[in-house]
């Protein structure tokens, strides 16, 4: 007798939600006004198919970026949702940009500009934290997922039409300051004294500790300069543009057995706030045009994982793109069930407990 009342009053929101939706996107809109659909929708808890299905029938009057979609992807969007509003960034790819607004600029770009001095404190902690970054970790494992998709005409700035390709699932295994991956499972079947490389197609590897010590090791001489506030998953953090040298850089692009190089790079890093540690990474190899592998662009995020009743910052999903001729893949990378390690410790692998982009 309790949930009859709940049911029919969630029935009645869900009503009252697609038919205010509904009527809100029969209109032209703008940017701005999308944005705050989403948020709202966000905060409501409203059904991911519903908003999806709104945001299906809008017609855009401004250019929506792959960038407006990764500050809505951040709120926790559903899939659906997600799909929907990518299917926008190439809709609008011909529009003009939203003209700017300096209130609402104001409004929400966080904090003044922090001071030089400033800037030059946080990227002196956040190095000191970064160079002792493996050292501090202790030994764990983890499960480490890999979903591969594949885009036949990619085109770089545009939302490509994937298609999910196979998925890689290994153990990792982070003991004395190293990295052990052990292939376990390629799709639905088993592996057994194979390597991930043996199955060719596109790889990425040194996703996080490597890549946090390239950047700030003082031997890279890497370039900072302060960009912006940013919002990362709910934490107010300062944008750093950065850029490696070539002769400094130790980023390999592979094709194959065949091709190699050492290409310099530039990207952004995220260092949250409050305590000056590294949230989110974004790379950008600069390769030779007359390389086979052309427009790799990389994100890291980094979260708090608990390991052994301790907090560690350790890395939680990874996006990897790149193409090869009109061939443009994408590499989903997801870190989950982190561990202690023992000599008898065990990790159990359920792809339930790893939803999508999550």
């Amino acid at each position: 007798m309790r949930l009859s009342p709940r049911r029919k009053s969630t029935r009645v929101c869900l009503i009252a939600f697609l038919a205010s939706g509904l009527a809100f996107a029969q209109q032209s809109m703008t940017v701005d006004r999308l944005m705050t659909f989403i948020r709202s929708a966000v905060e409501q808890k409203n059904p991911d198919k519903a908003v999806a299905a709104t945001v299906a029938t809008v017609r855009l009057t401004e250019r929506f970026t792959l960038a407006d979609l990764k500050e809505l992807q951040d709120l926790g969007i559903g899939e659906k949702t997600l799909t929907a509003l990518a299917a926008l960034v190439t809709q609008s790819a011909k529009l003009n940009p939203p003209a700017p607004k300096a209130a609402a600029t104001a409004k929400t770009a966080g904090p003044p500009p922090p001071s030089d001095a400033t800037m030059r404190k946080v990227l002196q902690e956040t190095r000191e934290w970064a160079v002792g970054y493996v050292n501090s970790l202790p030994n764990f494992i983890c499960w480490e997922v890999t979903d591969r998709s594949v885009a036949p005409r990619y085109q770089p700035g545009t939302e490509a039409s994937w298609a999910h390709s196979d998925r890689i699932d290994e153990k990792l295994t982070f003991f004395d300051h190293k990295e052990n991956y052990e292939l376990f499972q390629h799709n639905d079947t088993a592996v057994v004294n194979k390597s991930a490389d043996s199955l060719g197609g596109a790889r990425s590897t040194g996703e996080w500790a490597s890549l946090l010590a390239e950047i700030f090791e003082p031997r890279t001489q890497t370039d900072f300069r302060w960009s912006a506030w940013k919002m990362v998953r709910g934490k107010l953090a300062h944008e750093f543009l950065y850029r490696i040298e070539r002769q400094y850089s130790q980023q390999t692009i592979s094709h194959g057995d065949r091709e190699k190089i050492i290409a310099g790079f530039h990207g952004s890093v995220f260092v949250e706030e409050a305590t000056n540690t590294v949230l989110r990474i974004t790379v950008t190899p600069e390769i030779p045009p007359d390389f086979a592998v052309q427009d790799v662009d990389q994100i890291v995020d980094y979260e708090y994982q608990d390991i052994g009743g301790q907090e560690f910052l350790l890395p939680l999903k990874s996006q990897v793109t790149m193409r090869d001729g009109r061939l443009g893949t994408r590499n989903d990378i997801q870190w989950r069930g982190y561990k202690k390690y023992s000599a008898d410790a065990s990790i159990s692998f359920d792809t339930a407990d790893l939803p999508p982009g999550k």
